[in-house]
């Protein structure tokens, strides 16, 4: 659009005022400067104080951020050299020791970033920097504007204008939706802010005010263009050894999560409570539905990519993970003043400073000690609940690739199953008509290993739906695989309840049996019957290593004799297709000889059962009875030795997740321009603040 109306734009922006004296309406001065710059006349010749004179004015961004974005092509070239004046002077004057001025000057910085980007979205890189800064100066101012965003970080000036950088350099990342396409991102390789947001996370002042915003930051930086070139974030982040360091930014997503659990839970009750006082019980559920769908929606990306980076490129974060936080006295910390900030969606928003300063506000009341893992499974036991729109999927599947991660880690795994180290953990389940809730008080202290087994049980429990995520599905088998090939390699004995996990594996084949037709129009159902025929052989081959009890191991050709139907019916199904020609040949005689030691036991064991019963004329064997029968025959039971059980992928972001983190990180970066608001610290707080600097 090549001629914006002013007057129309004037009065949108609400930038006319009227005298009592006269009708005629009157701009404020910043308002006539900026119009000034907004023409191919240098401001600076008629008033040599002009740039002075401007960055002492509380900005308008509105009508700044308005009036670029109402430029074409054309007229952007006659007044290049006054946008790039404007940049210029706006990091000059981020050298100023009058305060306001630097306030004023990265509120324009923010204005001038959006508001070019906001019209050029078709341009190209080089254009914008040209438009902006000027293609002969872009790496030497550039360069400038780093050197002082990052003297204002690490220095000892005000928390607010510290804030504020922070929210600058947001918005310079998330001007564009694939920051990758961000040529301006260059100069911030170039001039790495790294070592400024490890000093903000390191400290624990600076982290209870900056934390949040200096984390989701480095999150992004360390995407941009991750799989094209060198990412010195990247780099750095991978070999950050530093305790202190790694501890804060442990602790800055522990918190974060920490008050989404705390907000979740707390809606929860509310919830629970509003359904009993309200007389008509439909009405009751169809508001807890309504709330608990919203809920579920308002999830935190940008924080569990920060963990996901972090336990993905740093071996020494693992570490961090385990560390427990003991419960804290409330009144020992006094928090400071919680600056202003926007009502944003449950999740979406930092924590408030009072839970950024205390190590843990635990939400177990039985809980003495929490830590970072912990708090993850939690929140992965909400988010994980609802997968039916694309946005919570993403969420859920992003848990289960930092879970994969975690899992495949020996430190991790040995903290995990360590049987000094017990904890109680409420995970969220979605309610359900066949099943009562658990109490809380009712779960046992156990190793975490426990914990993560729980939450892999309840998704495969409560997710066979006609919208089947087969995705998560797969990752989940896997996760368990995973954690059993290193419980048999340690000789390691899980006192879990085994039975829970082998029934939910076998309900989950007789929905893909069930739903042949349908799953296979979009899934490949044999790859997952695989996975799970494949955990059932690793507890038939190896299950005396590490099954609690040899009664354990009785329960489990219990389990598999009881429910023989369905191992007979995956039989016939696979075997029926694996003889025809079609796709799924090959995958489906993979089930067919992965069966082979399943259907052995139950060819062997069947007739010993009803030989037993005819013997001693009973028409119904008990548990006890059927047990027994197992116990003395196994001396005759012959089965095959099959290769690479104990054998796994391990993760790989590349080439296989590429496309998920790319539409991942554009979501994020859509989601925090939204929530990236200079307003946040207003401008009003932010003069007061510094109107007795000069």
């Amino acid at each position: 659009m090549s001629g914006c109306d002013a007057m129309a734009q004037e009065k949108k922006a609400g930038l006319l005022r009227r005298t009592s004296s006269s009708k005629k309406p009157l701009k404020e001065k910043v308002v006539l400067m900026y119009d000034e710059i907004f023409t191919k006349d240098d401001p600076a010749k008629s008033n040599p104080r002009f740039w002075d004179e401007l960055f002492l004015m509380k900005v308008n961004l509105e009508y700044l951020e308005g009036k670029l974005e109402c430029l074409d092509g054309d007229e952007v070239m006659v007044m290049k050299n006054n946008l790039n004046s404007l940049f210029h002077h706006c990091v000059l004057a981020l050298e100023e020791e009058h305060q306001i001025k630097v306030v004023n000057a990265l509120q324009t910085l923010c204005a001038l970033f959006r508001g070019v980007h906001q019209k050029n979205k078709s341009a190209t890189g080089f254009d914008i920097i040209n438009m902006l800064v000027g293609f002969d100066k872009a790496e030497l101012r550039m360069k400038d504007l780093m050197e002082s965003l990052d003297s204002l970080l690490c220095g000892d000036g005000s928390e607010s204008l510290k804030s504020l950088c922070l929210k600058l350099l947001l918005c310079l990342v998330t001007v564009t939706d694939n920051i990758s396409q961000n040529t301006l991102l260059e100069y911030v390789m170039i001039n790495s802010i790294f070592e400024a947001i490890l000093q903000i996370v390191s400290d624990a002042s600076s982290r209870g005010q900056h934390g949040y915003d200096a984390v989701v930051l480095l999150a992004l930086l360390v995407n941009y263009r991750k799989y094209e070139s060198v990412n010195p974030y990247i780099v750095k982040l991978s070999i950050v050894d530093d305790e202190p360091t790694l501890d804060g930014l442990g602790m800055v997503v522990h918190q974060a999560l920490t008050e989404y659990n705390r907000q979740y839970k707390d809606k929860e009750e509310e919830n629970h409570a509003g359904f009993f006082s309200t007389l008509s019980s439909m009405v009751g559920n169809m508001f807890i539905a309504d709330t608990e769908e919203k809920l579920s929606v308002q999830t935190n990306e940008a924080i569990l990519l920060a963990l996901y980076e972090a336990v993905h490129l740093n071996r020494n974060f693992i570490t961090v993970l385990a560390q427990s936080h003991p419960e804290i006295d409330l009144a020992a910390t006094p928090a400071p003043p919680t600056p202003t900030t926007p009502v944003s969606p449950l999740g979406t928003t930092p924590p408030s400073l009072d839970v950024m300063h205390n190590p843990e506000l635990p939400l177990d009341p039985n809980l003495q000690t929490s830590n970072l893992l912990i708090t993850f499974l939690k929140y992965s036991s909400i988010v994980m609940q609802d997968t039916k729109d694309e946005h919570r999927l993403n969420s859920a599947r992003l848990c289960l690739i930092i879970l994969t991660c975690i899992v495949e880690d020996q430190y991790a795994d040995a903290f995990l199953h360590d049987d000094n180290m017990n904890f109680r953990v409420n995970l969220h389940r979605m309610p359900m008509r066949h099943r009562k809730k658990a109490a809380d008080k009712s779960i046992p202290s156990r190793p975490l290993v426990c914990a993560v087994l729980d939450l892999m049980v309840e998704f495969i429990v409560t997710h066979m739906m006609k919208e089947f995520p087969m995705d998560l599905y797969m990752r989940c088998v896997q996760i368990i695989h995973k954690l059993i090939c290193y419980q048999k390699k340690c000789r390691i004995r899980v006192h879990y309840t085994w039975r829970e996990l082998w029934s939910a594996l076998i309900n989950l084949l007789k929905f893909l049996l069930s739903n042949e037709t349908t799953l296979l129009a979009k899934h490949n159902i044999f790859q997952l019957a695989l996975q799970v025929v494949s955990l059932f052989n690793m507890f038939i081959t190896y299950g005396d290593t590490f099954l609690p009890t040899p009664s354990s191991y009785d329960e489990l050709y219990y389990e598999i004799v009881r429910m023989h139907q369905v191992f007979d019916n995956l039989y016939c199904m696979v075997l029926r297709v694996s003889t025809n020609v079609g796709q799924w040949k090959e995958p489906a005689s993979k089930v067919t000889y992965a069966l082979v030691n399943v259907r052995a036991i139950i060819n062997h064991f069947n007739p010993k059962i009803e030989s037993y019963a005819a013997v001693n004329h009973i028409s119904q064997l008990s548990e006890d009875q059927v047990l027994e029968v197992v116990r003395s025959n196994y001396d005759t039971l012959t089965l095959k030795l099959q290769d690479g059980l104990d054998q796994f992928e391990r993760y790989s972001e590349q080439p296989k997740e590429t496309a998920f983190f790319k539409e991942l990180v554009r979501s994020i970066s859509v989601n925090v321009r939204k929530n990236v608001s200079l307003n946040t610290l207003s401008q009003d707080v932010l003069l007061k603040e510094f109107s007795s600097i000069s």
